[in-house]
């Protein structure tokens, strides 16, 4: 049961990371920051830690949930090699405010996120 719920989840949140890379493409900043990508791994924070944090009770009574959304969804949906890929490009292409700023926006904003939620548990 749990290799089907990371098969579908992992499309699903490869199809949702699609969605938002090709709503983002015809922006003319993108060119210069990646803002798709911030986005989706931020998204993908979020809906992790509040898998991991908010639904902690759910996902034990249902551990299949997990696989489904913090597994598959997650791990399809963020991108850590294009996350990668893109802030070389940036200093390649000698952008690198750009590229500090992917890494300090991708970095602070995500472990923030995750940071402040699980908190929020105690």
């Amino acid at each position: 049961m749990n290799w089907l719920a990371i098969f579908i989840g992992g499309g699903l949140g490869s199809l949702s990371r699609f969605g938002i890379s090709y709503l983002f493409k015809s922006f003319q900043w993108q060119k210069t920051f990646p803002l798709a990508t911030v986005l989706t791994n931020v998204l993908a924070c979020i809906i992790l830690a509040i898998t991991v944090y908010l639904l902690k009770d759910k996902i034990n009574e249902q551990p299949w949930l997990y696989s489904l959304i913090g597994i598959g969804f997650c791990g399809g949906f963020s991108t850590f090699s294009t996350f990668s890929l893109e802030s070389v490009q940036l200093f390649q292409d000698k952008l690198y405010f750009y590229a500090f700023m992917n890494i300090a926006a991708s970095v602070l904003i995500c472990f923030g996120l995750m940071l402040f939620i699980a908190k929020q548990q105690g």
